[in-house]
């Protein structure tokens, strides 16, 4: 092989091992972690919209059924017995249970959340609202970043659906989600 051939493989070696180390260098130091939104919460007894990329899951999808992500968006919400305010708290006790994820707000009727991913750490945004007329609570789980989540919201809310059927709290018979 000749030197100058060589020479420019093992650079390019170099570089395609550099690479994905750099990646995860700049993840584990919070650099692809995105900007936390300034607009959740519930406004007209609403949570935020889906995402405009298929990187959310709500189960208020159906209150916006011209936005092009509804559809796939669409999860159900978590249906609770008894006190509605309870049934949030316990919510909030499975957050504060799940690896990686951080409760930020806890107020009467809503409750916020931050989680994030191992390796690259990539934030999401998850919400919780109180609906208790209806005796559900709603939610939002939203990636910041990126334009796909490889299911990653659908899978965290329906882990937190699994744990909340299994608690006193949780409405048995119910859990599934809506597509």
């Amino acid at each position: 092989m000749k030197p100058r051939l060589r020479a420019w493989l093992l650079r390019l070696l170099a570089g395609l091992l550099l690479l994905p180390a750099l990646v995860i260098a700049a993840g584990q130091l919070g650099a692809l972690g995105g900007t936390p939104p300034t607009d959740l919460g519930v406004k007209n007894g609403r949570l935020k919209p889906p995402s405009a990329t298929p990187n959310s899951v709500t189960s208020q999808a159906a209150l916006w059924p011209d936005h092009p992500q509804a559809a796939r968006a669409a999860i159900e919400p978590l249906r609770y017995r008894g006190d509605g305010p309870a049934a949030l708290r316990t919510v909030a006790t499975i957050l504060r249970g799940m690896e990686r994820t951080t409760v930020v707000t806890e107020q009467p009727g809503y409750l916020y959340a931050q989680a994030r991913t191992r390796l690259l750490r990539f934030t999401d945004d998850v919400e919780f609202s109180l609906d208790e007329a209806a005796g559900v609570i709603h939610v939002r789980s939203a990636s910041r970043i990126g334009h796909g989540d490889r299911g990653v919201n659908r899978a965290r809310v329906e882990a937190i659906r699994s744990a909340f059927m299994a608690s006193p709290a949780g409405l048995p018979g119910v859990a599934g989600a809506a597509r």
